[in-house]
């Protein structure tokens, strides 16, 4: 059983050490659902790939989402003007529901089945190969090489996107690296752990550790704390029980998200 479990249970690990660090840019930018959209828009990537491939070849298919999910980070950077009257989330929303829709159009000229289509869309988590995990680690080795490299600049770009001013090329070609970095890994993880995998190990660590500490570096660690607990119940929930797990996890971060809101609330009573 342990031997089963265990690469999915490392997968997650790894998505909450790279996500827990976008969840926090993600907050601090208000942009809360990109993540849903570039995985949207990965998984149109994915479907006009296997359209495009008569073989459904991974890399063809890995091309065209990957180049989806650019043109995607291509619109989010470019879609924050200054005094604009239009929110980004509204921008966010608008490419998701469409890539949604084209999605199911693609799908209706696709031969692809409800079982490849629901693999796609939801993850395998309990088919990870530890072949698949290394190279995922080595993929978010170099995202996080890179925001190191360039922590201050995205830094300041994020804190500066709730009053946003007129921006330099500098800083638009900045933000079009942070979203395509941030595609990347979006992109290399959806079709393993699913979306909503994505998108609870990104918002709810990251939610967590803003509740209780101030400070990138005390919310950082505190979001993989949460991120890993989390991964470790949801995984050995779906085992014990026999649960979907990627379910089991999101499941899970729900709870210690719940937790976190009773544990505030109870402090807050007590002061």
């Amino acid at each position: 059983m342990i031997e089963l479990l265990a690469p999915a249970l490392v997968a997650c690990f790894l998505l909450a050490c790279i996500l827990g660090y976008f969840g926090l840019h993600v907050l601090m930018r208000e942009v809360i659902f990109v993540d849903l959209a570039l995985a949207q828009l990965a998984a149109l990537g994915a479907t006009v790939g296997h359209l495009q491939s008569a073989h459904g070849s991974g890399i063809v298919t890995y091309l065209w989402s990957f180049g989806f999910t650019l043109g995607g980070a291509a619109i989010f950077a470019l879609a924050r003007p200054a005094r604009t009257r239009l929110p980004q989330e509204a921008v966010i929303g608008i490419v998701y529901g469409v890539s949604a829709a084209l999605v199911i159009l693609v799908l209706s000229k696709s031969a692809l089945d409800r079982d490849e289509v629901e693999s796609m869309l939801t993850g395998r988590l309990l088919f990870a190969g530890w072949d698949e995990i290394g190279a995922m680690a080595l993929l978010f080795i170099a995202v996080a090489a890179l925001h190191f490299r360039l922590r201050g600049a995205f830094l300041k770009l994020s804190e500066q996107a709730r009053h946003p001013e007129p921006r330099s090329s500098r800083d638009k070609l900045l933000d079009f690296i942070f979203y395509a970095s941030f595609g990347v890994v979006v992109t290399s993880s959806v079709p393993l752990t699913g979306v909503l995998v994505v998108f609870g190990m990104l918002i709810v660590p990251a939610a967590c550790a803003a509740i209780f500490f101030d400070g990138l570096g005390r919310r950082l660690l505190a979001g993989w704390a949460v991120g890993a607990l989390a991964s470790a119940a949801g995984v050995a929930a779906s085992a014990w029980w026999d649960l979907p797990t990627g379910a089991s996890v999101v499941a899970a971060l729900g709870a210690a998200f719940a937790l976190a809101l009773l544990f505030a609330l109870f402090q807050s009573a007590e002061g």
